[in-house]
């Protein structure tokens, strides 16, 4: 068996008795030497942290912009999207557990060693016009994502995170001259649906969620609605709520249809009309773009205007049908609709 590759990695510490703290996720792990932390892809080495997953890329794939999902963001462009293996969330309804859980279930790692520059000229060779960090969570492949993410901007593209959320403000100020947007799972409002089906905390996220849209990284906000575990109307409520008094008016909200898959498969797939329902109290709480996700061919897939409600885009899963945004303004009324380069 080859020898595992490793990469120096990014925001650590030394610790006491040759140990490291972690400082890439509000796990904060403190990691002995030869150990991993909780995500088990980064290692404590002769007193040292470095990336184990680095060198292991195990997606890299063109894809619309819509799929991460993100609407308002160039929207029906094309997005170069990467991911390594591991996560610090061990989710039990995981949608990409063969690749997020793959060292911890399998205890290998697979991929290629694909280098910054090589993913960044693969979009551009593919018409992308942002490259996207993704499937996975990007979190855990901080120092490839941030290269990367460098190179990027140099070369005209723009970045884009799909993230659990769970994410140290240190990183998010590391990462933030170069991420232009972000679309983060805000799974439930409830502490005890983190804890049982995430094996993480609610807390770490809200505040993420907070210090992103203070500092005016574009951001889309998805939710998973699990019949049973997050469905309730109390809790669509405090989402929405949340988003909208805490994040603002704008920023956009998914609700995607479950099914089940990984270890979890206690709930049925999600009814249509829990969809519609989570829409509509969005839409009371003031947000003013609330989409369904997970549902082709329904009718909120499309961007409507919130102040005259005239159809803008008309999407068919993930992709753009017609786009009748005109410099960031509906056509109709002149109101202006929130995004980036819509």
């Amino acid at each position: 068996m080859p020898e595992l590759k490793t990469h120096p990695a990014m925001l650590w510490e030394k610790s006491e008795d040759g140990k490291v703290r972690c400082k890439l996720c509000p796990f904060q792990c403190v990691i002995a030497e030869g150990k991993t932390g909780r995500c088990q892809v980064r290692k404590n080495i002769a007193g040292e942290l470095f990336s184990l997953n680095y060198h292991y890329v195990c997606a890299a794939n063109v894809d619309a912009i819509e799929k991460k999902p993100l609407f308002h963001f160039q929207p029906g462009s094309r997005s170069f999207s990467v991911a390594c293996i591991g996560c610090n969330f061990q989710c039990e309804f995981c949608q990409n557990w063969q690749i997020s859980q793959m060292q911890r279930i399998y205890g290998k790692f697979i991929g290629q060693s694909i280098s910054p520059q090589q993913i960044v000229k693969q979009a551009q060779n593919a018409g992308c016009r942002s490259i996207a960090y993704t499937y996975t969570e990007p979190t855990v492949f901080f120092e490839l994502a941030h290269e990367s993410a460098e190179l990027a901007h140099q070369a005209g593209l723009k970045n884009v995170f799909v993230s659990n959320g769970y994410i140290s403000i240190e990183a998010l100020e590391t990462i933030k001259p170069y991420l232009d947007g972000i679309n983060v799972d805000l799974k439930s409002f409830r502490e005890e649906f983190y804890e049982t089906l995430c094996h993480a905390h609610l807390k770490p996220v809200l505040e993420s969620l907070r210090w992103l849209a203070k500092n005016k990284v574009w951001l889309e906000v998805t939710t998973l609605i699990i019949p049973g575990q997050n469905d309730s109307e109390d809790e669509l409520r405090d989402i929405a709520n949340f988003i909208a008094t805490e994040l603002s008016v704008d920023v956009p909200w998914h609700v995607s249809r479950y099914h089940p898959d990984y270890r979890y498969d206690q709930s049925p797939p999600t009814p249509m009309s829990t969809i519609e329902r989570a829409l509509a109290i969005g839409k009371q709480a003031g947000l003013r773009y609330c989409y369904g996700g997970n549902i082709p061919g329904h009718p909120s897939e499309q961007t409507y205007c919130y102040n005259c409600n005239s159809q803008l885009i008309k999407r068919w899963g993930f992709s753009v049908v017609e786009n009748n945004i005109a410099d960031g303004k509906c056509p109709q009324c002149g109101a202006e609709i929130a995004g980036i380069e819509l």
